[in-house]
C-alpha cells in the first residue's frame, strides 16, 4: 500500500505534509507543476522539502517530456480554461496524479480541515482511498497556522501581498482584487496573463480570465480603485458578521472572513 500526499503550494497541504512526516515515514510527496506557478510557490515548496527532509516529486510529465499549460493550450485551440471548461485541472492535475499512482493500491492524504464544509478530490479509481487526517483529529485553521509556525516554514509569502490561493498565477478562480494585487506584485506575470486573452480559432469569441471583463479593462486606474474600494467594503461587512475574531487578526489584516473558498481543491489545499 502506497501513501501519497499531493501538495498544492498552499498552507493546508504543506501543514498536512509536516503533520504526517513522522507519522508515516514512507509517505511520498508530489506536486503537479503546470509551469505557470507563482515564484513564491516554487520557493515555498523548496523550503518545505528542507523541512520534510525528502524530495517532492514533480508529476506533470508524460513519457519523460514536460507537459505544461502552453503545450496544452495549443491542443485546446487557444481556449483558456474557466470554471466552465476546467481542462487545466483535468489535464495538469488529475491526470498526472492518477498516472503517478498507476494501479497500485494507495492512501491519498487530503488536507481538508475539521472546520471546512466541503469535499476534497475523490478519485473514481478503486485503488485510491482518500484519508483526511485533519478532520479525523479535529484540527482547524488555527492548528494549521501553529504547525506551520512551529516548523519554521510559516505561511506562503504570496499571502503578504494579497493572494489567498495557490495555483497558477492566472487562476480564473482568483478574485478581481487578487488580479490587482498580482499586477502590483508581479506586473510581468500580469502582462503574460493578459497576452493569453485573444480570440479563439474561429475568431467568434475572445476568452477572458475574468468572465466578460478583460485584464486590459481591469487594470485601468479608475477600475483598480473601484475594485479596492469594493473589497474594503466587503471586508468590513464580513468583519461585522464575525465579531469574535481575535483582535490581532482584525488589526493585522490576517483575517480570512473574506477569503473565497471555491475552485479546484487539488490546486488550492
Amino acid at each position: 500500500m502506497r501513501h501519497i500526499l499531493s501538495l498544492s503550494g498552499g498552507k493546508d497541504s504543506a501543514a498536512l505534509a509536516i503533520y504526517m512526516r513522522d507519522r508515516v515515514p514512507e509517505m511520498e510527496y508530489i506536486f503537479h507543476d503546470t509551469g505557470k506557478e507563482l515564484p513564491e510557490t516554487i520557493d515555498y515548496l523548496s523550503r518545505l522539502e528542507s523541512v520534510l527532509g525528502k524530495p517532492i516529486h514533480k508529476t506533470t510529465e508524460e513519457n519523460g517530456d514536460f507537459v505544461g499549460f502552453d503545450q496544452l493550450l495549443k491542443v485546446y485551440g487557444g481556449m483558456i480554461p474557466s470554471n466552465h471548461r476546467r481542462w487545466c485541472t483535468r489535464m495538469m492535475k488529475l491526470k498526472p496524479f492518477e498516472r503517478f499512482i498507476g494501479e497500485q493500491p494507495c492512501y491519498n492524504y487530503v488536507g481538508l480541515r475539521a472546520d471546512e464544509k466541503r469535499d476534497g478530490y475523490i478519485s473514481h479509481k478503486p485503488n485510491i482511498t482518500p484519508v483526511y487526517p485533519f478532520r479525523e483529529d479535529g484540527l482547524v485553521k488555527a492548528d494549521i497556522e501553529r504547525i506551520l509556525e512551529e516548523s519554521g516554514l510559516g505561511m506562503p509569502s504570496y499571502t503578504k501581498w494579497g493572494r489567498t490561493r495557490s495555483g497558477c498565477f492566472f487562476c480564473f478562480y482568483q478574485q478581481k482584487r487578487e488580479w490587482v494585487a498580482l499586477k502590483e506584485a508581479h506586473p510581468h506575470l500580469y502582462e503574460e496573463a493578459k497576452a493569453y486573452e485573444k480570440p479563439g480559432k474561429k475568431a467568434e469569441t475572445t476568452f477572458y480570465w475574468c468572465g466578460d471583463e478583460s485584464l486590459a479593462e481591469l487594470e485601468r486606474p479608475e477600475r483598480v480603485e473601484q475594485i479596492k474600494r469594493e473589497h474594503e467594503v466587503a471586508r468590513e461587512r464580513a468583519r461585522r458578521k464575525a465579531p469574535n475574531k481575535p483582535l490581532i487578526q482584525v488589526l493585522g489584516g490576517a483575517d480570512d472572513v473574506y477569503e473565497e473558498r471555491e475552485g479546484c481543491l487539488i490546486c488550492q489545499l
